[in-house]
């Protein structure tokens, strides 16, 4: 067991920096109680770096996320940077693609003392995992697309191309399967992985959905069922309380993650994980927010939930059970400052900002 773990941390942009400062503090805390250490690695990237320096992700911050046991990322991107395509200025992407970080993990989860947008009573039951592959489907087409162009130069129309692999949807089937079957064990209650594709209209998606199937005999013990994306936006808003891992395409998992984290209050309640064979990195689901970024609102729940999940994945990688027990202890903190009504975000309709969730969290990890 390593008595401390390098930890390369890339803020970003925005509210990045600032819910990174949450997480820093989270980690050292509970690395306190623990007796584990954690050298905080802090290199710079993002949008605004590459305003500054013409280089979005620097060859020197890669090499340290290379070295690292685990990398902890804030938020990238700006609205008004953008490359010469007209695309965002996102190294989050090229982190993943380097990586081969292929499996994006969005946890949520409702907790006492928030409300939830939904006035069903079972929404406080919300507790389900989107599993997004991260590295194919139509993102696949990034830095790729063709664009056609007609005798004056002007383009006339743009071509972006899913790709489908077989290696790259039994790997994130089987990740969710096993994901579903550690949750089953867990929480006591019989696994479900549910696949989300457009398989009655798109052969790549057909094609998803026979590999998944393929990938569901092999795990017996564990329910499976598809649906249409369509359908899923629609039983998210009705039903949410009903699903347990939902196992995706890379847009659709996109933009269900959204949709699943407005169920439980908004992004700033989303964690999440980008996972590959060696490397993890752990992120905030949400944006930049520059609408707000410096004014001290951002609600850094997300990313101290992030933390919590990097600790869990380092527990696992390492056998280190502190790890895990550190982990528990951040999740416990942020419940019991929610349930007790100590703190209240401005999405939730409260005055509690960055600052303040941050050191009622500490507060509890501390004295729990």
């Amino acid at each position: 067991m390593k008595a401390s773990h390098h930890i390369a941390v890339l803020p970003g942009d925005g509210i990045g920096r600032e819910v990174m400062d949450a997480a820093a503090q989270m980690l050292h805390a509970a690395g306190a109680r623990a007796g584990i250490g954690f050298e905080l690695d802090t290199r710079p990237a993002g949008a605004q770096h590459y305003l500054d320096s013409g280089v979005a992700l620097p060859d020197e911050t890669l090499a340290v996320c290379e070295r690292a046991d685990a990398i902890l990322f804030g938020a990238m991107g700006l609205p008004h940077v953008r490359g010469s395509d007209g695309t965002e200025i996102i190294p989050q992407l090229d982190l993943r693609f380097h990586f081969d970080l292929y499996a994006g993990v969005r946890p949520i989860r409702t907790f006492r003392g928030l409300r939830t947008p939904l006035s069903d009573p079972r929404a406080q039951q919300i507790d389900l995992v989107l599993v997004r592959e991260n590295t194919e489907g139509l993102f696949y087409a990034r830095g790729r697309g063709d664009a056609r162009r007609d005798a004056q130069g002007r383009t006339v129309e743009v071509f972006d191309t899913m790709r489908i692999t077989r290696h790259g949807t039994d790997r994130i089937c089987a990740f969710a399967f096993e994901l579903a079957q550690r949750r089953a064990e867990r929480l006591g209650r019989a696994g479900r992985v549910t696949n989300v594709d457009k398989a009655n209209v798109f052969e790549s998606m057909a094609f998803f959905r026979e590999v998944f199937e393929d990938v569901a005999s092999r795990h017996p013990a564990i329910g499976a069922d598809s649906a249409y994306v369509d359908a899923m936006a629609l039983n998210l808003v009705l039903k949410p309380w009903s699903y347990d891992v939902l196992v995706t395409e890379n847009m659709f998992g996109d933009i269900l993650s959204d949709l699943i984290a407005a169920l439980v209050g908004g992004m700033g309640m989303a964690p999440s994980a980008d996972l590959g064979e060696r490397h993890g990195l752990f992120q905030p689901a949400h944006g930049t927010a520059p609408d707000i970024a410096g004014q001290g609102k951002a609600n850094p729940t997300a990313m101290i939930l992030s933390a919590a999940m990097m600790l869990d994945w380092l527990a696992e990688r390492h056998g280190d059970a502190r790890l895990g027990d550190a982990a528990r202890g951040i999740e416990r903190a942020v419940e019991a400052v929610f349930a007790g009504g100590a703190v209240l975000p401005f999405e939730f309709g409260g005055g509690d900002g960055t600052r303040a969730i941050t050191e009622a969290v500490l507060e509890q990890l501390r004295h729990a």
